[in-house]
C-alpha cells in the first residue's frame, strides 16, 4: 500500500508540471485560436538559457528570473508578433504548420549553436526522503507538487477573481462582444501569450532536473501537454490540470505494476479512450466560439 501511495504521489508531482505545459495550449487557443505544437521547445528554451546564465556564475534564482525575461520576450511577445498576428488570419492550418516549423527550428538552432549533448540541471529541492510511517516521500516530489499547484490554482484565482482576468474569459468566450464591452482584446491576448511564457519557464525549472536539459527535451514534454489539455479539455483551464494528473499517476502506475516499456504510450492511450467516447474531453463543453 504505501508503494502505491508513493506512486500516486509521485504521478502527480509529474502531472503538474504536464499541466504548466497544457494550460499554455488551453489559453492561447481560448484567447486567440491558437494551436502552439512548438510548446515542447517554449520549455527547452527556458532551460537552457537558466544554464547558460549560470556558466556565467549567476546563482539559480537569478538566471531564472532572466530565463524568464527571455522566455517573455521572445516565446511570449516575439512569438505572437512575428508568427501568430501575420497568420492567423488565415486560419488555422497555417498557423499548426508554422508552430511545427518553428519546433523543428528551435531544435536545430540550439542543436547547431549551443550543444547536441544532455547536461544535468540543478535541483530546486533537494533529493532527500522523509518518512510518513512506512511511506517514504520525496521532497522534490512534495516541493514540485506545492509549486505548480500554487501556480496553477493562482492563475485560477487571477483568471475568476481579478478584472483583468475576467476581461481575459470575455475576450476567450467571445472577441467581438468583449470590443463592444471597451476590453482591450489586444492587450488581453498578449497578456495570454505572456502567461503562457511564465508557465513554460517554471514547467522548464520543475522538469528538467529529470529530463536533462538537451535540445530535444521538449519533445516528450510539448507531446504529453497536449494530450493532457486534450483529455482534460481544451477549453478548460481545469481541465488542463486534470489531463495532466492522471497522464502523470497512470504513467507511475503502468511502469510499475504493468511494464516500463508501455509507460510512455500511455498518455497516447488515454487520449485515444477520451477522443473516442469525449471527444470535448473530461471537463471540456461543446461550444461555439468565434476569434
Amino acid at each position: 500500500m504505501s508503494d502505491f501511495l508513493q506512486l500516486i504521489i509521485s504521478g502527480t508531482a509529474t502531472g503538474a508540471i504536464y499541466a504548466l505545459a497544457a494550460l499554455g495550449f488551453t489559453l492561447l487557443w481560448q484567447a486567440s485560436g491558437t494551436i502552439n505544437f512548438a510548446q515542447g521547445e517554449f520549455v527547452m528554451v527556458p532551460a537552457i538559457v537558466t544554464l547558460l546564465a549560470m556558466s556565467y556564475g549567476l546563482p539559480l534564482w537569478l538566471a531564472f528570473l532572466l530565463a524568464c525575461a527571455a522566455s517573455m520576450l521572445l516565446l511570449g511577445l516575439g512569438f505572437k508578433r512575428l508568427v501568430v498576428d501575420p497568420l492567423i488570419r488565415h486560419g488555422t492550418i497555417p498557423l499548426v504548420i508554422a508552430t511545427l516549423g518553428l519546433s523543428i527550428g528551435v531544435k536545430n538552432l540550439m542543436k547547431s549553436s549551443y550543444s547536441a549533448e544532455a547536461y544535468p540541471f540543478p535541483n530546486l529541492f533537494p533529493a532527500t526522503l522523509f518518512s510518513v510511517g512506512d511511506l517514504k516521500i520525496s521532497v522534490y516530489d512534495i516541493g514540485t507538487l506545492l509549486l505548480a499547484g500554487a501556480i496553477v490554482f493562482g492563475l485560477q484565482a487571477f483568471l475568476n477573481r481579478t478584472l483583468t482576468g475576467r476581461a481575459m474569459q470575455a475576450v476567450a468566450q467571445n472577441t467581438e462582444a468583449a470590443t463592444v464591452l471597451g476590453i482591450d482584446v489586444k492587450r488581453m491576448v498578449l497578456y495570454v501569450f505572456l502567461i503562457n511564457a511564465l508557465l513554460a519557464a517554471v514547467a522548464a525549472l520543475l522538469v528538467t532536473p529529470t529530463y536533462l536539459a538537451k535540445f530535444d527535451m521538449g519533445d516528450t514534454i510539448g507531446l504529453k501537454a497536449f494530450y493532457a489539455a486534450i483529455i482534460g479539455g481544451f477549453n478548460q483551464t481545469r481541465g488542463a490540470l486534470l489531463g495532466g494528473v492522471l497522464v502523470g499517476i497512470l504513467e507511475n502506475l503502468m511502469g510499475a505494476y504493468v511494464s516500463p516499456a508501455y509507460k510512455e504510450g500511455v498518455a497516447l492511450m488515454l487520449f485515444l479512450v477520451v477522443i473516442l467516447f469525449r471527444p470535448e474531453g473530461l471537463l471540456g463543453r461543446v461550444e461555439e466560439r468565434k476569434v
